[in-house]
C-alpha cells in the first residue's frame, strides 16, 4: 500500500490499477471469508454485486488520504481522534432526525475533549454504511424455533419470522441508497453552519444546566472563557462553522465492500469508497481469511479490533501484512480489553508493537469489553466500567510513554435506556423503558457528554 502520488504515465497508472483490482477480485473465490450469509440465490446476488459495481463511489480517494493524515497526527499526538455511532443502523432509523441527533452528540463531544486535549479532534461517525453486524452464532432460538441470526440491515430483518430472516441481496443495494443518504445530509450539517463552534458550545451550556451534570461547570465555564478571548482577539469564527466529518463502519460484508472498491485515477491504486475508514473485528481479523487480504490491497485508513487474547505474534504479523511500508496513520489498533482486564492485557502488546518501529494510532473501544446481561435480560453496559476502561487506557499509555490516540464509542443522539449508570443513574428496571437498540447497548446523548467531559479531564492530566 502506497499513498503518495505517482509519476508514472497514465496509461500504467491505468494498467496497474486494473491488475490490483483483478488481484483482489481473485481472493473472493480463494479465501475463506468468516461472518458471511449463506445467499440463497447466488443468481440475485451476483445481478447486486454488478449493480453496486456500477454506482458512483460514496466517498472519494482524497477525503481517505486527508483522514490518513490526521490519524497519523493522532498517533503522535498531535490530534485525537473520537469515533462514534450507532452499534448497527437501520433502515428505519435513517432519517433526519436521527441523523441530525447523532452529529450532533458527536460534535458536542468533539467540542468538550478538543479543550481537555489542546489538539484537534477528528470526528468519525459509526455511519453510513454500519448496517452489518457479526454474531456469535448462525441461528437464532426462540421458543423452540430456529431461524437464521439477525445480521443487520443488510442482511435480512429483525423481525422473528422465516420469511424475514432469510438473506435477501437487494438489501446491499438498500445500504449503498442509505448510506449515500446519509451522507447527502451529514455534509449538509457540517459544512452550512449546523456545526458552527459557538452553537455547539451553546448546547453543552445546556448539558451543564442539569443539576445532575453541575460538576462539570468548571470546564463548560472555561471554555466559554477561551471562546471569549478568541472573540476578543478577532478570531475568525467564520472558519468555524464547518468542520472535517468522516464516515466509518465495519468492513464486514466482502460482498459489499468489493465492489464499492475503485481505483484512483491519479496513482491506480484501490480505495474502499463505501466510506473513509474501515475496521476488520475480532472475528474476522484471521491472517490468512478474506477480510484481512481485502484490507491490504486498499488505501483506505484501516482499523483492527483487538481483544485481551490477542496473540502478540499475530499482531505483528498483522503490521506486516496491512502496513508494511509502515505508513503513519495506515493502521489504526482498536483495544477492546474490558475493565477489569486492560491494565494487564494491553501494555505488552503496546510495548512489542512500539518495540517493532511500528507507528500505529491507538485507540480505545471501551464498549464491547463490557457487554453483560442484566437481571431484567436486557443486553447491557455499566456506564462506570466503560469510563474505567478509559482510565486504563490512559494509565498503561502513560505509563509506556506512548500515545493514547482515541476512543471509539456507540452511542446515540437520543435519549434511550440502554447502559447502566451516568449522572442519571439509569438502573436495571429503567431499561425497558426505551430500549431501541437491535444488537448492542448505546450511551444516550447525556452519556456521551457525560463520557467527554470525563476524557477531557483526564486529556488534560495527560
Amino acid at each position: 500500500m502506497n499513498t503518495s502520488p505517482t509519476t508514472a504515465p497514465a496509461d500504467r497508472v491505468a494498467a496497474d490499477g486494473q491488475q490490483a483490482l483483478a488481484d483482489l477480485t481473485a481472493t473472493a473465490t480463494t479465501l475463506e471469508a468468516a461472518q458471511q450469509p449463506s445467499w440463497p440465490d447466488t443468481a440475485a446476488l451476483g445481478e447486486v454485486v454488478e449493480t453496486l459495481g456500477s454506482y458512483p463511489p460514496l466517498v472519494f480517494a482524497g477525503e481517505c488520504d486527508i483522514l490518513t493524515g490526521r490519524m497519523a497526527d493522532a498517533a503522535v499526538g498531535k490530534a485525537f481522534v473520537l469515533q462514534g455511532g450507532d452499534c448497527a443502523e437501520t433502515f428505519a432509523s435513517a432519517t433526519a432526525d436521527n441523523i441530525r441527533d447523532r452529529v450532533k452528540t458527536i460534535l458536542q463531544m468533539a467540542a468538550v475533549l478538543t479543550y481537555g486535549a489542546s489538539v484537534p479532534v477528528v470526528k468519525i461517525g459509526r455511519m453510513a454504511g454500519q448496517y452489518a453486524k457479526p454474531r456469535s452464532s448462525t441461528v437464532e432460538t426462540r421458543e423452540g424455533v430456529t431461524l437464521p441470526a439477525y445480521r443487520g440491515d443488510m442482511v435480512n430483518d429483525f423481525a422473528f419470522h422465516e420469511t424475514a430472516r432469510v438473506p435477501d441481496p437487494q438489501r446491499l443495494v438498500r445500504a449503498y441508497h442509505a448510506s449515500s443518504a446519509t451522507l447527502n445530509l451529514v455534509r449538509a450539517f457540517t459544512t452550512g453552519g449546523f456545526a458552527d463552534l459557538r452553537h455547539v458550545h451553546d448546547w453543552n451550556r445546556g448539558f451543564i444546566a442539569n443539576s445532575a451534570n453541575s460538576r462539570y461547570e468548571k470546564m463548560a465555564h472555561d471554555i466559554d472563557k477561551a471562546m471569549r478571548f478568541m472573540d476578543a482577539c478577532g478570531a475568525d469564527f467564520d472558519a468555524m462553522r464547518t468542520v472535517e466529518f468522516y464516515a466509518a463502519h465495519e468492513a464486514l460484508l466482502l460482498d459489499y465492500e468489493r465492489p464499492l472498491t475503485r481505483i484512483d485515477s491519479r496513482t491506480g491504486h484501490l480505495y474502499d469508497t463505501s466510506g473513509h475508514f474501515v475496521w476488520v473485528g475480532e472475528r474476522t481479523r484471521q491472517l490468512d481469511g478474506a477480510h484481512v487480504d481485502f484490507v491490504s490491497r486498499i488505501s483506505n485508513p484501516i482499523g483492527v479490533k483487538l481483544g485481551p487474547k490477542a496473540d502478540i505474534d499475530e499482531v505483528l504479523r498483522l503490521i506486516d501484512k496491512v502496513d508494511p511500508e509502515r505508513t503513519p496513520g495506515r493502521l489504526t489498533f482498536i483495544t477492546r480489553m474490558g475493565a477489569g482486564t486492560i491494565r494487564e492485557a494491553l501494555p505488552g502488546i503496546v510495548d512489542k508493537v512500539t518495540a517493532s518501529g511500528a507507528t500505529v494510532t491507538w485507540i480505545c473501544d471501551p464498549m464491547h469489553g463490557n457487554t453483560f446481561e442484566a437481571a431484567s435480560g436486557f443486553k447491557t453496559r455499566d456506564f462506570e466500567d466503560i469510563i474505567e476502561e478509559v482510565r486504563g487506557f490512559f494509565e498503561v499509555h502513560r505509563s509506556l510513554g506512548t500515545v493514547p490516540g482515541g476512543i471509539h464509542v456507540e452511542l446515540t443522539g437520543n435519549d434511550v435506556t440502554e447502559c447502566l449508570g451516568g449522572a442519571e443513574k439509569i438502573i436495571d428496571s429503567d431499561l425497558g423503558k426505551n430500549y431501541e437498540s437491535l444488537c448492542d447497548p448505546r450511551l444516550n446523548h447525556q452519556q456521551s457528554l457525560e463520557l467527554a467531559f470525563l476524557v477531557a479531564e483526564m486529556l488534560g492530566q495527560a
